[in-house]
């Protein structure tokens, strides 16, 4: 079972350089050994995604790794949508992808590439790879190919020893027939699942990937951008390799499920004769409280477990904007996170982490009121308001200071009075003191309900003596309670979000009560989402801007959505709250 990584991170803010990218070492000297041998001349690297989905936190590692590492030896990175899926594919998930890695601070300049636009050279190097006697047409159905490879569809990814395979009946066909069915193929003579192109390699070998893989199927499918100029389509692990060669990749960086592909990965590139690229894999990103693979996350969109694919509960590059994440943090998380050979499952409070000690520094400091609860300053004159000076934040000096109206009726957050306050409760209640944040001290005198046993208003006198910032007289309360002018408050919705799973392990599924087996949406927390219609907030909130970023003082840090509430009124997501869980957690372990 993966363990989970205990790293405290570093500060977190401007664009992480190349050098710091932990743990890179093993691919740095791979390429450093590489170019001292004059293997290659320069360093080329490509981020290669297909678009049949949004991009999510564990892509992100990928493309910072090989951007970063292309940047780090001087060399460039490609973009290339790999789009031979027509199933799948659309445009409007390349348009995703681009604008995500752009709002990642990453530019290809002229370098966005398609798998699709290489239809033809692919089909070539099939042709010249039959005629070398190394494929040939196969008549076996997708089940009866794992039969005879010595698995299942089922498992046909796993690597466990199984018996030897068989082979094809129709692996012995002369190289004269073959390029006679291939073309066919092409022709669309054929239906589909009709035929397919396999390797010739080994259905012995204990690597059940290199046991004649197909490389091309039919598919009578309408492709986003090719039309119905083609019926067949090469197979991932043809088309990747030789799409690598054709750009003249020099380290195609991978996630590790591909390890056990890399034998067969130099094999098409053997065969075919091309530019030999170099696989070099590493561990790819596991996140705590969620699912980091499009396929599952499609699935909650489809089935509207979430809003859609920038649910700011998703963990794609999209949601997480829109949760109020910035580029900074991500992208120092990820750096911290680094890179390894082992599969490990990262804290979501360690991504939290790196998020405040961005946020600390960036956002503005505001006063909002989640649950108002209204204060009566019962010695204030009615009508008379008083502006006073708030810091907009205490890391930043330069951010300077803002004005805000104190007046007589205030609201409050409702847990700051108890009517019989339990131990160490320090905030009001009657007979108790506090200190309005940037105001006076405010001493209970009581408290007003209505027919029902609700309390609907409390009541204070202020002591004009202790304004904020002056000579109180020496004078000190223990506790300190936000506030907003009921007269220059406006209303506002706080979306309160939560983790989307319960669990920290998502997939890891137990069986339902009836016996069934389970599926991972059982694992999904009911409490993700909590929406509170009724908030007050300072003024400045229905100014700013979309993804603005503010701390809610005492409440956590906030993002103005895109969405608007009722009678317009703007949306603030919660993005996280003030707790440092990892902190703390680092601290009690006693590591760093």
């Amino acid at each position: 079972m993966a363990s989970t990584e205990n790293a405290k991170g570093e500060a977190a803010g401007a664009a992480v350089p190349s050098a710091a990218l932990a743990g890179t070492d093993f691919i740095s000297e791979f390429i450093k050994e590489d170019l001292a041998q004059g293997r290659y001349s320069q360093v080329l690297t490509r981020f290669p995604p297909e678009p049949n989905g949004w991009l999510h936190i564990g892509h992100c590692k990928a493309f910072f790794i090989s951007f970063e590492i292309a940047k780090l030896f001087g060399g460039k990175c490609n973009l290339r949508f790999d789009d031979t899926n027509p199933e799948k594919e659309d445009y409007s998930y390349v348009n995703a992808i681009k604008r995500d890695v752009k709002w990642m601070g990453y530019d290809w300049e002229d370098r966005e590439f398609f798998a699709s636009d290489y239809s033809e050279f692919l089909y070539e190097l099939a042709v010249k790879i039959i005629k070398k006697g190394s494929a040939y047409v196969d008549d076996l159905s997708e089940r009866e190919i794992s039969e005879y490879r010595g698995t299942t569809v089922a498992d046909k990814n796993n690597i466990t020893e199984t018996p030897p395979g068989r082979n094809s009946p129709y692996r012995d066909r002369s190289v004269e027939e073959n390029l006679e069915l291939f073309a066919k193929m092409r022709a669309g003579e054929f239906k589909d699942g009709e035929k397919t192109l396999r390797a010739k390699i080994d259905m012995t070998h204990p690597n059940l990937i290199m046991r004649d893989p197909v490389m091309y199927r039919i598919r009578r499918q309408h492709h986003y951008r090719t039309g119905d100029s083609w019926c067949i389509y090469p197979m991932y692990d043809f088309q990747h390799p030789l799409s690598d060669a054709k750009e003249g990749i020099s380290h195609s960086l991978c996630s590790l499920e591909f390890e056990i592909h890399r034998p067969l990965y130099e094999w098409f590139i053997r065969e075919a004769e091309v530019f030999p690229s170099r696989q070099i894999e590493f561990a790819r990103l596991n996140l705590s409280h969620t699912v980091m693979s499009k396929r599952w996350l499609l699935k909650l969109v489809q089935n509207n477990y979430v809003s859609g694919w920038d649910d700011p509960r998703m963990p794609t590059i999209a949601g997480l904007r829109r949760r109020g994440y910035t580029p900074q943090a991500i992208r120092s998380f990820v750096s911290q996170v680094g890179i390894s050979k082992t599969e490990s499952m990262v804290s979501l409070a360690f991504l939290e982490f790196c998020l405040r000690e961005d946020l600390n520094r960036r956002a503005l400091r505001v006063m909002a009121v989640l649950r108002p609860l209204k204060l009566i300053i019962e010695n204030w004159k009615e009508g008379e308001t008083e502006e006073l000076s708030a810091v907009n934040n205490p890391e930043d000096p330069s951010a300077g200071n803002r004005r805000v109206t104190f007046s007589r009726e205030l609201w409050i957050e409702r847990e700051d009075f108890e009517e019989v306050p339990p131990p160490k409760y320090f905030r009001l209640f009657p007979g108790n003191s506090v200190r309005l944040r940037y105001a006076y001290i405010v001493t209970c005198t009581g408290f007003d309900k209505d027919a029902g046993g609700n309390i609907t208003a409390v009541r204070c006198t202020y002591d004009p003596q202790t304004k904020s910032g002056s000579d109180t007289g020496g004078r000190k309360v223990k506790g300190t309670i936000h506030w907003v002018s009921a007269e220059r408050a406006v209303p506002i919705q706080a979306r309160l979000y939560d983790t989307l799973f319960s669990v920290e392990r998502a997939m890891e599924v137990a069986p339902r009560p009836d016996g069934s087996p389970g599926e991972f949406t059982d694992n999904l927390n009911p409490n993700s989402l909590e929406v509170i219609e009724n908030a007050y907030g300072e003024p400045l909130l229905t100014e700013a801007a979309v993804e603005a970023n503010f701390q809610f003082e005492r409440l956590g840090y906030f993002v103005r959505d895109p969405d608007s509430g009722a009678d317009g009124r703007p949306v603030y997501n919660r993005t996280v709250g003030l707790r440092d869980t990892w902190a703390k957690t680092v601290a009690k372990s006693g590591g760093a």
